[in-house]
């Protein structure tokens, strides 16, 4: 039996983006649509099929700079956890170029608790996959003191466990503006030597 199996939980592409040139900006400009190729999406300065270690991965490579495999080629935040985490901060709105979003979905709850290696399908045949939550950090805070000065140092607080997930394209083609998706994952089942008190 195939362990990643569909599920109920479905979604719209609500918004896409590209960051042009991650070294002069973090911040993404909108499209109504991007090709995803193995290597990520075509014209995004994340994409790679491999990239360098960086601070988030310390534990596992040391020295920075080490060429690893790309996991991180898409940013993915939902509609839902862009709009609490700006009531949390109490501005009126949080727009995905502020965080160097690729892909905004809605209806997908909880989206940043999507588990690691669960697959996003999308209704014309482009395949994500889940890598890991994306945790908040000081890039958006900038873009964000930008347009709302002194507020920016908030995001990372109201951010925590709704900033979204960094994913990686399995199957590739063309994803739109208005496209279905569909999770699919495997059984979720907690490893007992990492839970406490289990």
């Amino acid at each position: 039996m195939a362990i990643l199996q569909a599920t109920d939980v479905r979604g719209t592409v609500a918004w896409l983006g590209l960051v042009p040139e991650r070294a002069a900006s973090l911040r993404s400009e909108p499209v109504g649509s991007v090709a995803a190729e193995f290597a990520g999406l075509v014209g995004e300065s994340h994409s790679g099929l491999t990239r360098p270690s960086c601070s988030r991965v310390t534990a596992q490579y040391p020295v920075r700079g080490t060429p690893i495999r790309n996991t991180r080629q898409i940013s993915l935040v939902s509609v839902e956890e862009l709009e609490a985490t700006a009531a949390a901060m109490g501005i009126p709105e949080l727009p995905p170029e502020w965080v160097g979003a690729n892909l905004v979905l809605e209806g997908v709850p909880m989206l940043t608790l999507l588990p690691p290696a669960a697959r996003l399908v999308f209704a014309g045949g482009v395949v994500l996959t889940v890598d890991v939550e994306n945790a908040p950090c000081r890039f958006p805070a900038r873009e964000i003191d930008r347009e709302h000065p002194g507020l920016g140092g908030r995001f990372v607080g109201a951010a925590t466990g709704r900033r979204g997930l960094t994913a990686w394209v399995e199957r590739e083609g063309a994803i739109v503006c208005g496209e279905a998706v569909r999770v699919h994952a495997a059984p979720q089942r907690l490893y007992p030597p990492l839970t406490p008190g289990v």
